[in-house]
Parts: C-alpha cells; sequence; structure tokens
C-alpha cells in the first residue's frame, strides 16, 4: 500500500472512530446529566400540587417561582409535579378556567401524553396516572361508572413528572396564568378515594 493509501484509510478510520464516540456520546447525555428535568422535577415529589417553575411575566411584583428552565415564552406559566408509581397510581386534577392549559406526561424517554382544557368535563381535566399492573387491579375491581369516569393513562416507566403550561394572552391575565399553573393537584390515588 502506498504512504498515500495509508494515509486515507488512517483518516477515514479515525472520521469514523469520531462519529461512533460523537453518536455515544450524544445518547448517553440524558442519562448522565445531574441536573435534567427529571431529577429537578423530583423536588416536587412530596408535594400535593404543582409548584411553578417559570412564572409568566407580570408588570407588577415578580411572582416566586424556581427557575430552572430555560428562558421561556414570557406569557406562559410553567407548573411542574413529580410522580413515582410505587406509591401507587397518581390523580392528576387541574381546574380549566378562561386561559389555555395543556398538561402533559414526561418519562425519562420524553413526553408520552399531553391533553388540553378542551378535554375537561364540567371545568375539570382528570388523569390517572399508572403502571400496567395497577391498571389490571384497577379495571378488575372497578365498577361501570369508575371505569367511565377516569381517564387512565399507562406511564411507560414508574417516575415522571407533570407539565403545566397556562397561557396568559393578555396582561392582565398573567397572574391568574401563573395561579393556574401551580394549584394543579398531584396526589397518590388510594383505594379509599
Amino acid at each position: 500500500m502506498t504512504p498515500l493509501g495509508r494515509f486515507i484509510l488512517a483518516t477515514l478510520c479515525g472520521l469514523v472512530l469520531a462519529g461512533l464516540v460523537h453518536i455515544a456520546t450524544v445518547l448517553a447525555i440524558p442519562y448522565l446529566a445531574a441536573g435534567d428535568a427529571m431529577a429537578r422535577a423530583r423536588a416536587t415529589l412530596a408535594n400535593d400540587t404543582s409548584v411553578l417553575v417559570h412564572a409568566a411575566k407580570t408588570s407588577g411584583p415578580a411572582q416566586p417561582a424556581e427557575g430552572w428552565l430555560p428562558p421561556q415564552d414570557p406569557a406562559v406559566a410553567v407548573g411542574v409535579c413529580a410522580y413515582d408509581l410505587d406509591d401507587g397510581p397518581v390523580r392528576i386534577t387541574a381546574e380549566t378556567g378562561p386561559l389555555l392549559e395543556t398538561i402533559a406526561l414526561h418519562g425519562r424517554g420524553g413526553a408520552y401524553y399531553a391533553i388540553t382544557d378542551q378535554a375537561a368535563v364540567r371545568g375539570t381535566v382528570e388523569l390517572v396516572i399508572m403502571t400496567q399492573r395497577q391498571f389490571d387491579e384497577a379495571l378488575a375491581t372497578a365498577d361501570e361508572d369508575e371505569r367511565n369516569r377516569d381517564v387512565r393513562i399507562i406511564a411507560p416507566s414508574r417516575q415522571g413528572f407533570v407539565s403545566v403550561r397556562v397561557l396568559a394572552a393578555l396582561p392582565s391575565q398573567q397572574v391568574q396564568a401563573n395561579d393556574a399553573a401551580r394549584s394543579v393537584s398531584c396526589t397518590i390515588d388510594g383505594p379509599d378515594e
């Protein structure tokens, strides 16, 4: 093999190796990051309601928020609550109002379910997050009315978080949006409820 051929072969091998290392690094980042969304949302695990992590910008005094999100739309308030299905199914309850509200469920792999306030029944959005085993048990023990009432979602993993986004279309709605983003209930759905 000529020196030029060896140089080209070495260069191609180096590029392939660099590409493989780059791809492996990018794919490993979510699992190795210490301050990812899952880790930060876990701080809200003990709360019964969502925690405001980004407040809609108000013209008056600043609304307190956790503030770990990257810059967001100033007209949107964001609330977060974490869940762990080892403790049992989790019931998410949001009272809707005149503002656009979205609820997204996130696992380690990203968002797996989303819903808007348009799905509310009598002004309330209610979701029950559960594992497949919990779903099978609930289905076996629930009566007909219970089965028709709940929106049950099977989570891909036992741990995750719920993000609530509320849009304040007008400056006068910003305080209301912040209150709505921090008022979503995230509670363990016990058998006695």
